[in-house]
């Protein structure tokens, strides 16, 4: 503790700044006390407010709620260490904010990974006893895109080959659901090195025992003409291997939350949204986006970025309906009150002179939420996407919705952009502003949610399809075929293999990728074009 700054030193407001400088760069951090992990900052808040001179920190969720007084911090490499008092205590206590959310030691993941690749060629021999189990490891190939996450191997039997994929329960779940992207991966390396030898009939992937919905959503979609796709559950205790079966796609029974009405509801919260604004430079309120959120809550954005938030809402004493306004980014969430008023203000303008467009690569607040600012531009310029194609292909920007709510088994998924084009077809948008190797399957789990929704019967009474009765696309006639997908991205930051796995799409999946300009935020332009038509499917 002696290391730490007192609270003398540091005031409410470098406590803030620290902690969202922190928070910009490590969005999934995990907050520990005393080396419990007590919070996971991908659901829970935190607002810091100055109390009769102390700088006091409330954290909270749907689980946990906490409140400590704040006497010092500190930066070390990843983590944020926070000396914290709880009140009526006078023996300080260490609140740490670690970027890694994986807490295991490397030794404790490296041990975990190796006994899985044993265990996991133990089963399979059982299960398919006449192959053979062959080169099955677990080391990192950053060359190829393979992670130590992800046992690799084949099973062999004279020329015949599978290409075989598996993961342990001690994973994440997003790195659970990531292996179709590896295993396709594999399967193409099998084959690309095969010299003639052996002919890889197509991949086995392995997963925890309950974790296959999405895994097998997206298997359903691959192309059986390219390989066979096999999925099975192993449950790592009794080493039962079940596989699942393709054709029972999961529970794609999703639901849409009904569109909101942006104009009413800017009418609605007019006095809020000018006592808000009052926090912003006269000069950059132009540059405010309003978004609602739901029937009773407005958002403030800055490419993107949300910063500010309204709320109706009833009072806790009477039928009377009150309004709540608090700011903060990402996590933070602070009420506007009288003496919190000076601390948001210098929030807002430091938030407004360090994220624009030719901000600095070097601000977490410039850096901050990157997909987020290219939905933002896209959204207030969705034609810049199909300048220059056939006017029927061309998107309509009078109809384009973002982050269209969806929910899958109880798992939440949020589209990028969903829009249409002038003949009534769906565009489904997946966006990313860096490198991500499971772009084009993340953007297939978008397409089959409103696909899905698109292909629910039309109700007779009113003639409309189930997006239109949730208030999407209410005056246009909507297209009978199927949703285009679109992938768009900066060119550069295209991970490569990106087109690999577009290849295996089944031809039902029409998609197109879309490299944009590097320097997007001044200005997007689309420089390069590539579609599923390209490579003659």
């Amino acid at each position: 503790m002696a290391s730490l700054r007192t609270v003398e030193d540091q005031s409410p407001e470098v406590v803030a700044r620290a902690l969202e400088d922190f928070l910009a760069d490590y969005p999934t951090a995990l907050v520990l006390e005393e080396g419990r992990m007590i919070f996971d900052m991908r659901s829970a808040r935190y607002s810091i407010q100055q109390d009769r001179g102390r700088c006091t920190l409330h954290l909270w969720s749907e689980e946990h709620n906490m409140v400590r007084r704040i006497t010092g911090s500190a930066l070390r490499k990843d983590t944020l260490r926070l000396a914290s008092m709880r009140f009526g205590q006078s023996k300080p206590q260490m609140l740490e904010f670690v970027s890694r959310p994986d807490r295991r030691t490397p030794t404790e993941r490296d041990t975990t990974r190796r006994e899985y690749v044993a265990r996991l060629e133990r089963v399979l021999q059982r299960q398919f006893p006449d192959w053979k189990c062959d080169a099955f490891r677990s080391a990192m190939d950053l060359e190829k895109s393979f992670g130590p996450a992800y046992a690799r191997g084949m099973l062999m039997r004279g020329q015949d080959a599978w290409a075989v994929v598996g993961v342990n329960a001690e994973e994440s779940q997003s790195t659970i659901d990531g292996i179709l992207t590896v295993g396709i991966l594999w399967l193409q390396h099998c084959r690309d090195h095969a010299g003639g030898k052996r002919l890889f009939r197509g991949l086995r992937v392995v997963l925890p025992k309950g974790t296959s919905l999405t895994t097998l959503s997206r298997m359903g979609w691959l192309r059986p003409d390219a390989a066979q796709w096999e999925l099975y559950e192993l449950d790592e205790g009794t080493e039962a291997l079940e596989e699942c079966d393709l054709a029972d796609t999961g529970n794609l029974a999703t639901r849409l939350i009904h569109a909101t009405d942006q104009r009413r509801m800017i009418e609605r919260f007019a006095t809020a949204i000018e006592q808000a604004l009052s926090l912003v430079p006269e000069t950059m309120r132009d540059r405010v986006e309003l978004r609602p959120r739901s029937s009773t809550e407005m958002a403030l954005l800055l490419h993107g970025l949300e910063f500010a938030r309204i709320r109706h809402g009833a009072s806790a004493n009477s039928f009377d309906r009150t309004t709540e306004i608090t700011f903060g980014n990402s996590a933070q969430e602070t009420p506007l009150e009288p003496d919190t008023e000076p601390m948001l203000r210098d929030f807002v303008q430091r938030l407004f002179e360090r994220r624009y467009a030719a901000g600095s690569q070097k601000d977490p607040l410039f850096r901050m939420a990157p997909e987020a600012w290219l939905e933002s531009s896209l959204r207030a310029n969705i034609g810049s996407l199909t300048d220059g194609q056939s006017s029927l292909s061309q998107f309509d920007p009078e109809h384009v919705y973002a982050q269209v709510p969806a929910f899958q088994a109880g798992d939440r998924g949020m589209l990028d952009l969903l829009t249409v084009t002038r003949d009534g077809r769906l565009a489904v948008l997946e966006l990313k502003a860096n490198e991500d190797m499971h772009f084009a399957l993340q953007g297939l789990d978008y397409w089959l949610r409103v696909r899905w929704h698109h292909t629910q019967t039309i109700d007779a009474s009113s003639g409309l399809g189930a997006l239109q009765q949730h208030g999407y696309f209410p005056t246009l006639r909507l297209s009978a075929l199927p949703p285009r997908l679109y992938l768009v991205a900066p060119s550069l930051r295209i991970h490569p293999v990106t087109e690999t796995v577009l290849r295996y799409l089944k031809p039902e999946v029409e998609w197109a990728l879309l490299g944009l300009n590097e320097k997007w935020r001044e200005g997007v332009k689309v420089i390069t074009r590539l579609r599923a038509s390209s490579f003659g499917r």
